[in-house]
């Protein structure tokens, strides 16, 4: 009887050990304290931020929504020598520590039937720890439709790692469409956006060559050249000037066509 009474507690300790564990232990954070930011995104192609709240991290750089709980959009310069298959542990999401409100909590995702989408996608940044480890904050996460999340959204990350591969730097600003009247999960009420947007760039030469794609957050198996719209839309469904600091010549021979010249689908 003595046994399995010891027993019964032990196992109880256990339980709520591993529940004190899961719901209130994370790592203080990701960002590496020696960090120069050397590798932030040119400032140049950045779009503007309709919150103030721009965040440097030293592999990408984000503009953050409170209101919405999740970035307006994310920004990352993808190099050919970022595209390693490295083995990284899976991380925690944790808290973003730059972010002035903090970021949501990952736990508002929990048994919302929505995956932790990554923004700026792990699986581009392999080539170190830190890097990988950054992508796991949750300024860079947004709810996604887990089939749409690993169906025709990463078919479209797979197609710019491909571009990358074969026309050498790229340069990525992708988000969720954060407008009104969205679905919300969790405490903090994180809007899940109904549709996302990824704006790729090169340069050749001296032109700049740009492509924006968006789509409705539900998997389709059609050909990602069918969601491509001029940049100029995603302006008008976003409310963000994506290229402010680029001449009004530049922006209107970039941002009112789609040009899919010298790109291969």
């Amino acid at each position: 009887m003595k046994k399995k009474t010891t027993y019964t507690l032990l196992i109880t300790l256990c339980i709520i050990g591993f529940w004190l564990f899961e719901n209130f232990y994370t790592p203080d954070t990701y960002t590496n304290p020696k960090s120069s930011d050397a590798h932030v995104v040119n400032m140049d192609f950045l779009p503007n931020s309709t919150t103030g709240e721009v965040i440097k991290h030293e592999f990408y750089t984000l503009s953050y929504s409170e209101p919405h709980e999740q970035a307006e959009w994310v920004a990352y310069e993808l190099k050919k020598s970022h595209l390693t298959h490295d083995d990284r542990k899976r991380p925690y999401f944790i808290e973003d520590p730059k972010v002035s409100s903090k970021s949501a909590d990952w736990r508002n995702y929990r048994g919302s039937g929505y995956d932790r989408g990554h923004l700026c996608p792990a699986g581009d940044r392999r080539f170190s720890e830190q890097a990988y480890n950054e992508t796991f904050y949750t300024s860079n996460i947004s709810p996604q439709d887990r089939e749409f999340n690993a169906g025709v959204w990463n078919r479209l990350e797979q197609q710019v790692r491909n571009w990358c591969r074969t026309y050498g730097d790229l340069m990525v600003i992708t988000g969720g469409v954060l407008e009104e009247g969205l679905e919300e999960i969790g405490e903090e009420d994180v809007d899940v956006p109904r549709a996302f947007y990824k704006i790729v760039l090169r340069k050749e030469g001296e032109q700049v060559k740009a492509l924006a794609f968006l789509m409705d957050a539900r998997e389709s198996q059609a050909s990602l050249d069918t969601f491509l719209v001029p940049i100029a839309t995603l302006e008008a469904r976003t409310g963000l000037d994506f290229f402010q600091k680029r001449p009004k010549s530049w922006q209107d021979k970039v941002e009112k066509a789609v040009d899919t010249s010298g790109w291969d689908f």
